[in-house]
């Protein structure tokens, strides 16, 4: 007998969303790890509000849809309460009931300063790794670290001299410059106005003049449109005379010979060699010198003042003599890709005839697993953030998206092991 394809609304619903979700869902063991770390860092939320005032909402919440937005590929906060208002999974996750409202989206934008005054995504991310099931699955003495550049929110027509402000139409010359404002009449019509109609005939031309002739095109150039035509060949154009007007703290680099020159900032991070989860993750300004400054402090953030002989992989980025003795300094042995070319490598084979060089050669390359996912799933590709500080909160909460998104299989290989032994 054939169904009816007949749709009857229901005034309630006795299924709870726990049941929705199937029992073996990766994120059943992504979400009881998050729940834990954030309750682990209620004090830190405690003191990031007042005592008294409308409330909120919780920041765990927001978090929670930062992950999501992560994980799923959400390109925006507007589009990520759209579906969180009508994916069950979604609102499962975040914490939310099925009759629920969905804040608005503007709710991250007024909370993302507070989130960075008290560095929650760092401390997330130190929080995670100290919990009980992600902790065994880390090494303590096996590192890499690596670099990678993250395209800024600025266009390339944006870099322009330091010098240049965009002119200020209403503005009075001071006294004393011998010039005076420019006439209204005068200026430029702005780019994307209708031009002015012509002038109505007079008695004198009436007869001359077609009434269907169109009015005479206005020979200016659009040089003050949104999206001007701009050619860059022959100018010389550097961080240190140049600037980006919209985000002036990203620099432009090239990453090589024969790549291009972009304005981006540089994400670093530190991984343990056993499973190639993020311990530590920094972002710095793009400059030439910035990988091995950032792998010093990405050292002493993680293992200050550490005794214990301990080993750091990393390209030849990193294969210079003052890097190489600063990590000796520090009781670190540097197992980094000799760069031979042209000069002489700062190790020698006093390091490299160790089986370990090999084998930390082989294992950091995991550190490009991180970035990878990061720029085509977790919204690092070109991040719709400006200013060092919130594209810091970005990459940093990412990373930490990263080692969540693997955690539920190793935790489980971890298990399985337990029991097989």
């Amino acid at each position: 007998m054939r169904g009816s394809d007949a749709v009857s609304g229901s005034m309630f619903s006795y299924v709870d969303l726990e049941d929705r979700v199937p029992a073996k869902h990766p994120l059943r063991t992504i979400r009881a790890v998050v729940n834990e770390v954030l309750l682990a860092l209620d004090g830190e939320f405690s003191a990031m509000y007042s005592s008294f005032g409308r409330p909120s909402i919780a920041p765990e919440k927001l978090l929670r849809g930062s992950l999501i937005q992560a994980f799923y590929t959400v390109r925006s906060e507007r589009l990520l309460m759209e579906q969180l208002d009508y994916n069950l999974l979604f609102r499962w996750f975040v914490g939310l009931g099925v009759d629920d409202p969905v804040w608005d989206h503007s709710t991250y934008s007024k909370n993302r300063d507070r989130l960075l005054e008290a560095e929650i995504a760092r401390k997330f991310l130190k929080a995670m790794l100290e919990h009980e099931k992600v902790k065994p699955l880390l090494s303590d003495e096996h590192f890499s670290v690596d670099g990678t550049l993250i395209n800024a929110w600025a266009s390339m027509k944006s870099f322009v001299a330091r010098d240049t402000a965009p002119p200020d139409r209403d503005a009075t010359p001071p006294a004393g410059d011998g010039g005076a404002p420019p006439k209204r009449e005068e200026e430029p019509e702005p780019a994307g106005e209708a031009p002015p109609p012509p002038p109505a005939p007079t008695e004198s031309n009436s007869q001359d003049t077609p009434q269907n002739t169109a009015p005479m095109q206005s020979t200016e150039t659009e040089s003050e449109g949104r999206n001007e035509e701009v050619d860059f060949h022959g100018q010389k154009r550097s961080n240190a005379t140049h600037a980006s007007t919209t985000d002036p703290e990203a620099r432009l680099l090239r990453k090589g010979k024969g790549k291009e020159a972009r304005l981006c900032y540089m994400g670093h991070a530190l991984t343990e060699n056993r499973h190639g989860l993020v311990v530590e993750a920094s972002l710095t300004q793009a400059t030439g010198t910035a990988e091995r400054e950032a792998a010093a402090h990405l050292i002493d953030a993680h293992a200050p003042g550490s005794t214990r002989r301990l080993t750091l992989g990393g390209d030849k980025a990193y294969d210079t003599a003052a890097f190489v003795a600063d990590m000796r300094q520090k009781c670190v042995t540097p197992h980094v890709a000799q760069n031979d070319k042209g000069r002489r490598s700062a190790i020698d084979g006093r390091t490299t005839r160790h089986a370990g060089y090999a084998q930390s050669q082989k294992k950091r390359k995991l550190i490009e697993e991180a970035f990878g996912w990061a720029k085509t799933i977790g919204g690092l590709a070109r991040p719709m953030r400006r200013g060092l500080a919130r594209m810091g909160f970005a990459f940093t909460f990412a990373m930490a998206a990263y080692d969540l998104v693997r955690l539920p299989r190793l935790i489980d290989g971890r298990i399985a092991s337990a029991a097989a032994a």
